[in-house]
């Protein structure tokens, strides 16, 4: 009785100080990465029932840094194995670039609480889950692809192709929305009978079930708070009403003596409509009733100009930058970037 009550005391300790250690990252962002800078209002064209709180700009990059965690991680095993993934260093620079965002909230309102809570939810589920694949991928993964030698598995390009075809899906779906079940029985149906099949349908198939069950929880959730907005309103000149009419997705609202009022589809597709826009010679004038805006980019220098944040990517080459600049600004930016460099365009 005394031993179990021993391994129980044990048990409890260890899961404190996981809690702790998962928490560490909040209490750090909180503590040492105060906004700075005062807040300054901006009187929307779109009218207030349009304006989005511009802090969220901000707080959108770290919902899309685990989108590109996962392309990354993609690529990574698209030719090579799990354990050549670097899980710590995605998750440090998930929490870095929290951080330094949360500094340069202060002119732009700081972070509303509920999307800030919604960021520190997903921080903590993302660190979990990359320290829980690290774990193993760096132990009985990499023992398994050792054993299993240079010759690929199967279900080792399976799961390439999976995570390669999970990555495109988050770009414009929430995560929770993807068939994880659809995975796990497709390991299961192309499983052959060698050793490294078996382990990665064992190991992927927990995990894809883990999720499903987590993804349920989160949907029932969604469902009980009503989805975020899947539009929002812009302002832009320089194009006329037609051209922007003749866009995918796009409704023109009226015409205003500053510009022509928008209706565009959030996410992914916004990002690709800023291209068009700035192709066509329009200009933003004003986003979802703010002023300022960030996008990131991609480039060979570890540093770009202006950049709030700027760190290696895992398997593509180059650089990503975090960078805040004002509405106004965009399309002229958009236009001086070279193809390719424009990663998106973080609305609110």
């Amino acid at each position: 009785m005394r031993a179990l009550l021993r391994w129980l005391k044990r048990l409890v300790l260890l899961l404190v100080v996981v809690i702790l250690g998962l928490l560490s990252p909040v209490a750090y962002v909180e503590l040492m990465c105060r906004p700075q800078g005062q807040a300054m209002a901006h009187d929307p064209l779109v009218g207030a029932d349009w304006q989005r709180p511009e802090g969220r700009t901000l707080m959108t990059y770290p919902e899309w840094h685990i989108v590109h965690a996962y392309e990354d991680y993609a690529e990574v095993i698209r030719t090579g194995d799990p354990d050549d993934f670097g899980f710590l260093s995605s998750i440090g620079d998930f929490w870095s670039s929290t951080c330094a965002l949360s500094k340069a909230s202060g002119p732009h309102g700081g972070f509303p609480w509920e999307t800030k809570q919604m960021v520190y939810v997903i921080g903590v589920s993302f660190t979990a889950e990359l320290a829980l694949k690290a774990a193993y991928e760096e132990t009985m993964g990499r023992v398994f692809a050792m054993v299993r030698g240079q010759t690929r598995a199967p279900l080792d390009d399976l799961s390439a192709r999976q995570a390669a075809d999970y990555a495109a899906f988050l770009q414009q779906v929430p995560w929770y929305k993807w068939d994880f079940l659809r995975d796990a029985g497709a390991l299961d149906s192309a499983a052959g009978g060698s050793l490294r099949d078996r382990e990665r349908r064992f190991a992927l198939g927990i995990e894809h079930r883990a999720k499903a069950a987590y993804a349920g929880v989160i949907a029932a959730a969604v469902a009980a708070t009503g989805e975020d907005q899947l539009r929002l309103r812009a302002v832009v000149s320089g194009v006329s009403s037609e051209e922007l009419a003749a866009l995918p997705e796009v409704q023109v609202i009226e015409t205003l003596p500053e510009g022509i009022v928008i209706e565009t589809p959030r996410y992914r597709a916004f990002t690709r409509l800023a291209e068009q826009i700035a192709a066509a010679g329009g200009e933003f004038v004003e986003i979802a009733g703010n002023d300022d805006i960030l996008f990131t980019m991609i480039n060979d220098d570890p540093m770009a100009e202006g950049a709030i944040h700027s760190f290696a990517r895992q398997g593509n080459p180059g650089y990503r930058h975090l960078v805040l600049i004002p509405v106004s600004a965009l399309a002229d930016m958009i236009r001086s970037l070279p193809d390719g460099a424009l990663e998106h365009v973080h609305d609110y």
